[in-house]
Formats: C-alpha cells, structure tokens, sequence
C-alpha cells in the first residue's frame, strides 16, 4: 500500500509501515555510505653491471712519396672499453581514507548493487574531483547502512585534481622539457 506524503509533512508512512525491513539499501535510487580505506604500498629495485672491451691495432708502415714515417708507427691504433653501472629504486605508498555516500545506480540479477558516489570540492584555487564505484552485495551491507570498501567488488577509485597544488606536482609538458634542457635545467 503506499500512502500520499502530505505536503509540507517530512512523515511518510511507507517507510515504516513494513516493520520487518531495515533501512538499509536494496533498490534503484537507495543510498549507501561506503567508508573507503584504502593503503598500497609497492618497492622495486634493481641493480645492472656489464663491462664491454675492444680493443684493436693496425699499422700503415709506409706513405706515398718521400715521407719519413719512421717513429709514426703505429699510425692507427684504437682502443675503446664501455663499463656500465646502474642501480635503480622505486617506492610508492598510498593512503586514502574517507566516507561517502553513494547512490545504487543498478541492480543486478544476482540481486548485488551498483554503487557510484562522486564528490568536487573547491577550496583555495584548487580543485577536486573523487568518484567511486563498486559492486557491493545487500549482505555486506552495515545495519547502519554502511560498507567498507574492501567489500565492493570491481573497485574504481577516481581521484582528478586541478589548480596550484595539481600544477606543482604535475610533470612540465614536451615543450617545458625541451626549454629545460636546451637552458641546462
């Protein structure tokens, strides 16, 4: 039976009049607060050593014409050696902690859930942009309407931003490269 909300009136007697149901998402539309809380860390490093030798002589023992080539012998004598040493390390960590909520964009047959939640924020000239989707199964699904991360399956996270941090932290382009090099910055 769905009742007629009454204008003005924040009681709708839909919402209650099924006592055996919990507030929790389930249908197209419904909201879900997921608590993300996600940390990455990742190392790698490498080491490389090899030594390359060439080494070679050859003599001219006379010229054309009345030249003296006596004390010029060898005339060509080349050696070359290349030794390359390298070593190399990378670290990254990542933590990103936050809570949003999200709005169930699908249902699956299965019955699971398509969650997306998107947030900007604009502070000081910067700009940000989070989304976040998920599948997420009813049953991981908090009393208190809420689901940790780790939860949702085919997790994308989403995190773009603009502004003065952003441009700090942001490789320069080709040409900013290039006038960087060309100056011997």
């Amino acid at each position: 039976m769905k009742s007629e909300r009454t204008v003005g009136s924040l009681w709708d007697s839909g919402d209650v009049s099924d006592l055996s149901s919990d507030y929790k998402a389930r249908k197209l539309n419904d909201t879900v607060v997921i608590l993300v809380s996600v940390q990455t860390t990742a190392a790698q490093s490498g080491n490389v050593n090899s030594q390359r030798a060439f080494q070679t002589a050859s003599a001219i023992t006379g010229l054309a014409g009345d030249v003296n080539t006596k004390g010029l012998n060898p005339l060509f004598n080349a050696n070359s050696s290349t030794t390359l040493k390298g070593a190399g390390a990378t670290d990254s960590s990542t933590t990103f902690q936050t809570s949003m909520t999200a709005q169930v964009v699908s249902v699956l047959p299965s019955g699971n859930l398509v969650v997306e939640a998107q947030r900007k924020i604009f502070m000081n000239n910067q700009h940000e942009d989070v989304t976040i989707r998920g599948v997420v199964r009813p049953k991981d699904i908090g009393p208190n309407n809420t689901v940790p991360s780790a939860a949702l399956s085919n997790l994308e996270i989403d995190m773009k931003g603009k502004g003065i941090i952003a441009d700090s932290t942001r490789p320069p382009n080709r040409i900013t490269r290039a006038l960087l090099w060309l100056l011997g910055f």
